[in-house]
């Protein structure tokens, strides 16, 4: 044993926390010039975050659009689905944190989760391969033949290429959707993008030059735990698992092999009851101010403890909770003031109105007072890049 492996961990005080934290998502970069936003700031974002997460809720935008907004301001979101949808493509989808758009290097990581769909995926998708595995076959035929395909699409396809017998086993379209999910985890197919409908089309990955070459387990989770990592800049196993939802004896066999390798530290945090690792490459800035609103699947908050820990904010996600038990709103963007999070806004865009409609507004009991202009003007920059014509506060603004 060294001297140094006797020595007690660092101390890494709570807010220089925060502020490594903000640095790894990218929060601290040098802002592009309004109305300058490249696919060069685009891809700087992609490759501070790894992975942006997908959501079908529409109600204010698309949330992985939320991200970039974030970070860069006002930009142009077909630049976005470019780097998504024209080759060479950027980004992919795949089943990473929840449904999510990762670079291909990274799709090339998650073999071992595609290895395991007929353990792992979801229920219904184990369900369809077992118990129907000649629908699987079919639909991976049409795919084959006919991507890039919706599942709309395929379903009708099926209907014309194996027309239904009487008295057998139809075709019916959320089989067919679920036979295409479940080829979709596997990795067998993947999509090439999405419609206007916000539908995938799916393709067979030699579509998009994703030839699958096999990546040990062990190789591809300390990967994936260096990506996290990077990204958190300091976190608990617990955190650094959720970013790509790894397995704890996996993450623990990495999280050792790269503590070994001096690309991670142990370190203590204030109020961390759990072992702490720091990203030894890990921007650490002294001061750090940020405005910004965030989405709810935002990966600076995606592990609440985590957001709790650095920020002092319990937040969540009550899209699916009962309209009457919901205490702050349907869709919530926390605001990061500073190096903090100081109110939760529920915002919906009334999109034939040409209003973002602020339904609700909660700030934290020590929110600045200049916080609150730094929030309407950041709504209005919000409001003008989804297109809209004005701010509609239907309640007043309250501390």
């Amino acid at each position: 044993m060294t001297i140094l492996e006797t020595l007690p961990p660092r101390r890494i005080s709570l807010p220089t926390a925060r502020r490594i934290a903000l640095a790894a998502q990218g929060f601290l970069d040098p802002p592009p010039v309004a109305g300058k936003v490249s696919t060069r700031h685009l891809q700087r974002v992609i490759n501070r975050v790894g992975v942006i997460q997908i959501d079908s809720v529409n109600v204010l935008s698309r949330s992985h659009y939320l991200p970039f907004f974030s970070r860069l301001g006002s930009y142009d979101r077909a630049k976005l689905d470019q780097l998504r949808d024209r080759h060479p493509r950027r980004l992919v989808e795949y089943w990473a944190h929840e449904a999510s758009l990762i670079p291909p290097t990274t799709w090339s990581l998650m073999g071992f989760r595609m290895d395991r769909a007929n353990h792992e995926a979801w229920g219904g998708m184990r369900g369809i391969q077992q118990e129907h595995p000649d629908l699987v076959q079919a639909v991976l035929t049409e795919v084959s033949e006919r991507g890039p395909i919706t599942a709309r699409e395929c379903k009708a396809a099926l209907n014309v290429d194996i027309p239904r017998r009487e008295g057998g086993w139809g075709w019916n379209w959320s089989a067919v959707k679920t036979a295409l999910e479940y080829l979709f985890w596997s990795g067998k197919i993947t999509s090439s993008g999405r419609n206007v409908q916000f539908e995938r089309a799916y393709v067979l990955p030699e579509f998009l030059h994703l030839p699958r070459e096999p990546v040990d387990p062990d190789i591809a989770h300390r990967e994936l735990v260096r990506i996290a990592a990077r990204a958190h800049g300091i976190g608990t196993a617990r955190c650094l698992r959720d970013y790509f939802r790894l397995g704890a004896a996996e993450t623990s066999r990495a999280l050792a092999s790269l503590v070994a390798d001096g690309e991670l530290e142990i370190v203590t945090v204030p109020g961390w009851s759990d072992r702490v690792y720091l990203d030894t490459s890990a921007r650490i800035p002294r001061k750090a101010h940020v405005e910004a609103l965030l989405s709810p699947f935002d990966s600076l908050i995606w592990q609440r403890e985590r957001t709790e820990a650095l920020f002092g904010m319990r937040y969540r996600l009550e899209i699916y909770t009962p309209s009457h038990r919901r205490i702050h709103g349907y869709y919530v963007l926390p605001f990061l003031f500073g190096d903090t999070l100081v109110a939760r806004v529920d915002l919906k865009a009334d999109r034939l109105a040409g209003q973002l409609l602020v339904k609700r507004c909660t700030w934290e009991s020590d929110a600045p007072t200049e916080a609150v202009p730094a929030l309407r003007h950041h709504l209005q920059t919000l409001a003008h890049w989804l297109g809209l014509d004005e701010v509609v506060h239907p309640q007043p603004d309250a501390q």
